[in-house]
């Protein structure tokens, strides 16, 4: 940049964070920002992850990342280009951002008092957006396969080899409940490995996994073992075809080995923020009471759904409060479950003995439902 372009980039910077705090801050406009988008393009703020309270924040932390960089053109355009390439995965078409900056301008004006809003602001702001607008749809243009950067936001070792963590993707990534994703470590360059996710989208931006470690390495044993609150891994594009399905004269039966309760835990946590009436049964099979080491958090989400219910079975010792014995015959017993669609999720050997402990209670194939072993 000649000095000339390098004066005129800084001048607009100060007037972008002038307004900004004049509007009431990044948090105020963000909320107003939202509900213009929302008054404006319905469609466009239901296709991207989380609730109204975490999109608000998601908006903020752009508005205020913008106006910190804005003397960084390289650093912006970068960044308007993944954004471009995370709106497009969510399912955004470049044509449906083309009134985000009339309502960024106006979430700015309305925050301020009778005769505070100035021309110089308003150019500003709508030039900015231009730029960056350009820049988003370079984005989406060039958009194959967008990879995810996520920090860790939280890492509970629930067992000596067992670990939940929840990855903070640093822009939108979009998934279904049910779904998974794989994981590159830094420690592991090259290597990914699937997990699938146990997070709320219609609630917040977190993905949680959980990872039992295989070996001390690997990348198992790095997201257990060596891995940290404020590390970055990469994700790749959610897969899987896990859903609830569309049909809501068909209950659910859910049984999961082990670690197979994570995406077992998303479908209930989406039945429980959907407010679903089918009725759901979750059967948990695990080796011993230590091994029910996220039981209380999905009670709870049962316990906020409609219909659901969790039921524990322990294979060894002590069962507790909770069956006891293997969990295909807690299934048997439990009830009648041929008009159901059903869920399973666990190791290899208990997919397949599972599902022909199915077919023997009269269960079509055609309605069970588990992603395919890797």
């Amino acid at each position: 940049m000649d000095p000339a372009d390098d004066a005129l980039l800084r001048e607009t910077q100060r007037l972008l964070s002038t307004s900004l705090t004049f509007a009431g801050g990044p948090a105020e406009v963000a909320e107003r920002f939202r509900d213009a988008l929302v008054q404006a393009q319905p469609g466009l703020v239901r296709k991207l992850p989380g609730d109204a309270g975490n999109q608000i924040f998601l908006l903020a932390r752009a508005l205020t990342w913008l106006v910190h960089h804005l003397d960084q053109p390289p650093l912006v355009v970068s960044g308007c280009g993944r954004l471009g390439s995370a709106l497009a995965a969510c399912g955004v078409a470049p044509g449906e951002l083309h009134m985000v900056g009339a309502a960024l301008a106006e979430s700015m004006r309305a925050g301020m008092p009778a005769g505070a809003w100035r021309q110089d602001f308003d150019v500003a702001w709508r030039s900015t957006w231009q730029h960056a607008y350009e820049w988003i749809q370079h984005g989406e243009a060039a958009a194959a396969q967008h990879i995810w950067t996520a920090t860790v936001a939280t890492h509970e070792l629930r067992r000596p080899d067992l670990a939940v963590v929840r990855l903070r993707p640093t822009l939108p990534m979009p998934f279904r409940p049910g779904q998974f994703a794989r994981i590159e470590v830094p420690e592991l360059p090259g290597i990914w490995r699937p997990y699938s996710l146990a997070g709320a989208p219609r609630r917040d931006d977190l993905l949680e996994l959980h990872v039992r470690a295989k070996t001390r390495n690997g990348v198992s044993g790095t997201l257990v073992y060596r891995t940290a609150v404020g590390d970055v891994v990469r994700l790749a594009p959610a897969e899987g075809d896990m859903a609830l399905p569309q049909r809501p004269d068909r209950n659910l039966l859910m049984i999961a080995g082990d670690t197979g309760v994570a995406p077992l835990k998303a479908l209930l946590t989406e039945l429980a923020d959907t407010g679903d009436p089918r009725a759901a049964v979750l059967f948990w099979g695990v080796r011993n009471l230590a091994e029910l080491y996220d039981i209380e958090d999905i009670s709870e989400i049962a316990r906020t759904a409609k219909r659901a219910t969790v039921v524990p079975v322990i294979a060894e010792g002590d069962p507790g409060p909770y069956a006891s014995g293997v969990v295909t015959d807690a299934v048997a017993a439990y009830g009648e479950w041929s008009n159901h669609e059903v869920y399973l999720a666990g190791p290899p050997l208990m997919l397949e003995a599972t599902s022909a402990a199915l077919y023997q209670l009269g269960v079509a194939p055609d309605h069970i439902h588990h992603d395919v072993p890797e």
